[in-house]
C-alpha cells in the first residue's frame, strides 16, 4: 500500500493551507477546507475497511453517502498543518445518509472535523449538481473582502459589478459573479443551507462581516478564485473614498467576456 502522505490531494492541501495562512486569510484557527476524494484511488493509500471512529455530523446529505473527504479539523491552526498533518487534518467517509462520518485517517489527537462541516457538505451537494467536477470547498477570512462588506451595498449585482470594475481579470475568473449572505450565526445548519442555496448560481459566496466561501474543481482553481476577488476588494478599499475618474466600462467587460469565451451573469451588465 502506498504512503498516504504521498496522496496528491493531501500534499496539495498542506501547501494550500500554508499559503492561505501566509496570505493572512486564516488567523488563529479561522478557515476550513474540504476536498472530495476518489474512493478507488484512496484505497491505494488506506485500508477503507478500517474505521478509527464514527463522528455524528448533525445533518443529512444522502447524495454524499459513501463519499470520502479530506477536511481540516476544528480548532486547528493552519500554520501547524505542515508540521503535524495527521493531527490537523482528517479523511472521513460519510455514512447513514450523511448523518455520520467515519474517520479513516488523521485527527489523531481525538479532534473533529471543522465546525463548518455542514456548510461544506451542503455546498458540495449544490456544486456537484452544477458541475460534477467541482471537488473543493474553501472558507477563509480575506481582510479586504471582509472590510468591503462594512462599507458597500450587499446587493449581489452591485457587489459583483464593483469587483468586476476593479481588475480586468475578474469578469474572466468569476463571470457568474459573487453571491452575498448577510451576517448569520456560523457553524449552524442554517448558514450551511443558505450558503448551499447561493452556491447553486456562483462559486463564490461572501459571508458579510465574516469571510468568503469558494468552490472549484481543484485547490488551485478555488484558491485563485478567492485570490482574485480579494485583490479586487483590496483595490476598492484603497479608492472607495476617492472620486473615481476612470473605470472598466460595461462595454469593456463585454469585450473581455467575448474575447475569453465566458458569459457574464445575465442582467449584471448595463
Amino acid at each position: 500500500m502506498k504512503d498516504v502522505m504521498e496522496l496528491k490531494e493531501l500534499v496539495e492541501l498542506i501547501r494550500t493551507v500554508t499559503n492561505m495562512y501566509q496570505h493572512g486569510w486564516d488567523e488563529r484557527n479561522g478557515g476550513n477546507v474540504s476536498v472530495l476524494l476518489d474512493a478507488a484511488e484512496l484505497a491505494e493509500y488506506l485500508d477503507l475497511s478500517r474505521v478509527h471512529r464514527t463522528i455524528p455530523t448533525g445533518f443529512s446529505a444522502p447524495e454524499l453517502e459513501g463519499k470520502c473527504f479530506l477536511v481540516t479539523g476544528t480548532g486547528k491552526y493552519f500554520k501547524n498543518v505542515q508540521y503535524e498533518p495527521c493531527k490537523n487534518l482528517g479523511i472521513v467517509r460519510l455514512a447513514d445518509g450523511g448523518q455520520s462520518a467515519e474517520l479513516l485517517w488523521g485527527l489523531s489527537d481525538g479532534g473533529r472535523f471543522t465546525s463548518e462541516f455542514p456548510a461544506h457538505m451542503m455546498s458540495h451537494v449544490a456544486r456537484l449538481r452544477v458541475d460534477p467536477e467541482n471537488r473543493v470547498v474553501m472558507h477563509c477570512h480575506p481582510a479586504n473582502l471582509l472590510a468591503m462588506t462594512y462599507v458597500h451595498d450587499l446587493d449581489e449585482r452591485a457587489f459583483t459589478r464593483t469587483l468586476w470594475q476593479m481588475c480586468t481579470e475578474c469578469v474572466i475568473v468569476f463571470p457568474e459573479g459573487v453571491n452575498v449572505l448577510p451576517w448569520m450565526l456560523c457553524g449552524t445548519n442554517e448558514i450551511g443551507e443558505a450558503t448551499a442555496q447561493k452556491m447553486a448560481t456562483a462559486r463564490l459566496v461572501v459571508w458579510a462581516q465574516h469571510g468568503i466561501y469558494g468552490a472549484g474543481r481543484d485547490l488551485d482553481e478555488t484558491f485563485g478564485l478567492i485570490e482574485t476577488a480579494e485583490k479586487a476588494a483590496e483595490i476598492y478599499m484603497k479608492i472607495a473614498h476617492l472620486p473615481r475618474v476612470n473605470t472598466i466600462s460595461d462595454e469593456a467587460l463585454r469585450q473581455l467576456a467575448a474575447h475569453f469565451g465566458v458569459k457574464a451573469r445575465e442582467g449584471y451588465l448595463q
